[in-house]
């Protein structure tokens, strides 16, 4: 039975046949720049025979002045073409289709090399670009040209034109970052005429026989972005100009808007992708926020596009498609979005992998094998690292039994599913709880381990987590309006209209939005969220960006002091790709971050503060509800109970370094042992 008949039928565009309507999208994964094109291979590999229809890679550098950082991968050359060859042939072994996307960063390129139509600085980069002369402009044409035809020299079945999200055709396309007066720039026809450019040239090089995938920018998110009539008008030619197919661009990378991130609703933006649909005759691919089987069919059957665009979604689970095709959509592991070991470590400069499946981009370093020995193993802790040990070890053969001293598994991630604009975690548990089932783990719940439960055992493995690390402010242990962060989210504490929330991390933040935010979330209410960030239809403002929204979006009424010790920008440990989310969306909600703060006394009336090493301007915040979000402290009541024992164990996750809340640490530990044993 064909679950998602839309998904998986063929698309057949002449001289190139898709089995079916879904893309890996582009991800920069740093795997190219390791220079292992086995490892690459491999990556590309795996998602083919996970029976993906198309695969783009990440971002391909034209010169070295286009490459998003110095170093990153290019194609320019035999070298190039000798090593992607390597990947591309892994792929069309496997069945697949891939084509390589090429990027020139323009503006956004993390060099003193970068070019731009006006030598206008990026919000998001140290460096101004030079501004392109007309013999600049030919280079860059020519080079990404060559480029296109270099990657058919290498064997890719296609190009993507990287035409969106900032980069540099989109800057030339806008008066925001093209300031020219020449015949590139000033009227909307001059500033077209570098992407209509490109692309002609490019289908020179190439040939008909061999696809070309425009990445087009539907809504900016920009002040002074493109209107929606300049979008439509821009597709039609993209399509005169020889490309095959459109892909959705939804915002750029120095939008004040969150595009990807967990916050943000699912398919968000196929509403825009459905208004250019029917506008041009060539398929058009909606993107954004797409992770599952069946939100990816409801776009194809409600005709906002012709494809779907997912990428994350394939590092969570190289089998997504395969999973779906079988009827199989409980197991696909979940993309959460939470950035943290993707984009998160891409704009670190790391490799890119995934918090909740350690072995993407690690497909070649960390393998799962069927063991030799199966072992009786224990686990204590059905948090993160419990979890995945025991689902990995279990899947390598040997059995397992779960002991979760709660009525229910998921540790901390139960709290973070009750944030709004994190309800992608209830999704994870499930798939956790479906996974312990399938793969026959003996889970024991409500059960609090003692020593003599782990005697008939070969191997022990304590998750047991962390607990909160107590207040020691003076009279803290006498108030009645003092809680930890556990109390409010376990035991429905009482909460004040006045709160202070002691510690600024990623806990703190948290506490903060759930106490700030009322009614729905936004993330499960599309016009709720769009009116928060201000997001309209472009056919309304250029880009798609409303510049005056406070006064329709109204926030609870509760008054919240966000505070800290250290005397810095709350939130600056935060996700790097998504800090700035959070502390946007507090301040829209009125919550008020403090930093410098010394904790001096809990009082009847509230919480005493003064500021600095000075310890100036004491003074009383009259305040209901103090919430301490001060950091946690190892869970080792068990481990000490066992150690001078003849049980040997081993302790994961929090119970061994409870410093902050770190799934992604705690699950890639629990795989690796786990691959281990």
């Amino acid at each position: 039975m064909n679950h998602y008949p839309k998904l998986f039928r063929k698309l057949d565009l002449g001289f190139l046949e898709l089995k079916n309507r879904v893309i890996m999208g582009s991800m920069h994964t740093g795997l190219e720049e390791l220079g292992d094109w086995n490892r690459v291979a491999e990556f590309y590999k795996s998602r083919a025979i996970g029976d993906v229809g198309l695969i783009i890679t990440g971002g391909i550098g034209p010169n070295i002045e286009g490459s998003v950082l110095p170093g990153a991968s290019m194609m320019v050359g035999e070298m190039d073409v000798k090593n992607h060859s390597i990947v591309t042939k892994a792929v069309h072994s496997a069945g697949g289709r891939i084509a390589m996307q090429i990027l020139h960063a323009g503006r956004y390129a993390y060099s003193d090399k970068a070019v731009a139509p006006s030598p206008i600085k990026a919000p998001i980069s140290p460096f101004t670009p030079s501004e392109l002369d007309e013999e600049g402009i030919e280079k860059q044409i020519s080079d990404i040209a060559r480029s296109a035809y270099l990657a058919k020299c290498a064997g890719y079945d296609g190009i993507e034109v990287m035409g969106s999200e900032g980069y540099l055709i989109n800057q030339f396309l806008v008066s925001h970052t093209n300031k020219r007066s020449d015949s590139w720039g000033g009227t909307y026809e001059n500033r077209m005429r570098f992407p209509l450019e490109v692309l002609k040239r490019i289908r020179k090089e190439v040939g008909k026989n061999f696809l070309i995938i425009y990445r087009l920018s539907l809504i900016d998110l920009i002040p002074n972005g493109s209107s929606w009539d300049e979008v439509v008008y821009l597709a039609k030619k993209v399509e005169s100009a020889g490309a095959n197919i459109i892909n959705s661009g939804i915002g750029w990378h120095e939008a004040r808007v969150p595009t990807i991130a967990t916050s943000v609703p699912k398919r968000a933006f196929s509403w825009v992708t459905k208004k250019l649909y029917g506008e041009v005759s060539i398929p058009i691919v909606a993107t954004n926020r797409i992770n599952s089987p069946k939100i990816a069919e409801e776009i194809l059957v409600e005709e906002c596009a012709d494809l779907v665009s997912l990428a994350r979604p394939f590092l969570a689970d190289q089998d997504f498609v395969k999973k779906a095709k079988q009827g199989k959509g409980k197991e696909i592991v979940p993309c959460i979005a939470c950035n943290q070991a993707c984009l998160d470590h891409t704009f670190s400069m790391k490799l890119t992998s995934c918090l909740v499946n350690p072995r993407a981009c690690n497909e070649t370093e960390l393998i799962y094998k069927k063991t030799e020995k199966a072992l009786k193993i224990a686990v204590v802790g059905a948090g993160p690292a419990g979890i995945s040990f025991s689902i990995t070890a279990s899947q390598r053969g040997h059995a397992v039994t779960l002991f979760e001293e709660k009525p229910e598994i998921g540790g901390q991630l139960n709290y973070a599913k009750m944030i709004p604009g994190k309800e992608e975690f209830f999704g994870l548990i499930d798939f956790y709880k479906n996974e312990i089932e399938r793969v026959g783990i003996n889970l024991k719940k409500n059960f609090r381990v003692q020593k003599d439960d782990l005697l008939n055992f070969d191997k022990i493995i304590l998750a047991t987590g962390v607990k909160p690390r107590e207040s020691k402010i003076p009279g803290s242990e006498l108030a009645e309006n003092v809680f930890s962060y556990q109390e409010v989210f376990e035991k429905g504490a009482n909460i004040g209209k006045k709160v202070a929330i002691i510690g600024a991390g990623g806990i703190g933040f948290d506490v903060a939005e759930y106490l700030a935010s009322r009614g729905e979330s936004p993330t499960l209410d599309l016009k709720k969220w769009l009116l928060e960030w201000g997001v309209v239809d472009p056919e309304l403002e250029r880009g798609g960006i409303s510049l005056d929204n406070k006064k329709d979006f109204e926030p609870d009424g509760r008054e919240i002091f966000l505070l800290q010790r250290r005397n810095e920008r709350l939130g600056k440990g935060l996700g790097k790709t998504t800090g700035w989310i959070h502390r946007k969306s507090l301040l829209k909600k009125g919550v008020q971050m403090i930093g410098g703060v010394n904790y001096e006394e809990v009082l009847s009336e509230g919480l005493v503060v003064s500021f600095g090493d000075e310890k100036k301007d004491r003074k009383t915040l009259k305040v209901e509800t103090i919430i301490v979000c001060a950091g946690q402290e190892s869970e080792t009541k068990l481990a000490k109970s066992l150690a001078g024992s003849r049980i040997d164990f081993q302790v994961i996750g929090g119970a061994e370094i409870a410093h902050e809340l770190d799934a992604k640490r705690a699950i890639d530990q629990g795989c690796r042992l786990a691959a281990q044993i």
